[in-house]
């Protein structure tokens, strides 16, 4: 093959390949949308059919990421570890919760 024709079959393959990273690229972003739109929707539409007698679990904001940021470097691994234990609390105080309406229930 000829110098020429092997620059020519890499230029055709490079155009290729752009096309194709247009193409998906243009269906990733589409799919984002669509998994935004859906994310962001009512929370209580698919949660419609859940027992009102139930009683509602308060959910308690602990420190985000964005409060654990605007610490001192030196407190934020404390700040981050407070945070997870405070989640892993509620998370067990929900499950007993949980844990004891299904004893009243039986």
């Amino acid at each position: 093959m000829q110098m020429k024709h092997l620059i020519i079959f890499a230029l055709v393959g490079m155009v290729a390949l752009l096309g194709f990273n247009l193409i998906n690229g243009n269906q990733r972003e589409k799919n984002r949308e669509i998994i935004t739109a859906s994310s962001s929707s009512d929370p209580n539409q698919e949660g419609a059919d859940i027992d009102t007698d139930t009683p509602d679990i308060p959910v308690t904001s602990t420190s985000t990421s964005t409060d654990i940021a605007s610490k001192p470097l030196g407190q934020q691994p404390k700040a981050t570890l407070d945070d997870a234990t405070a989640k892993i609390e509620q998370a067990q105080q929900t499950d007993q919760q949980r844990l004891e309406q299904m004893g009243r229930a039986q």
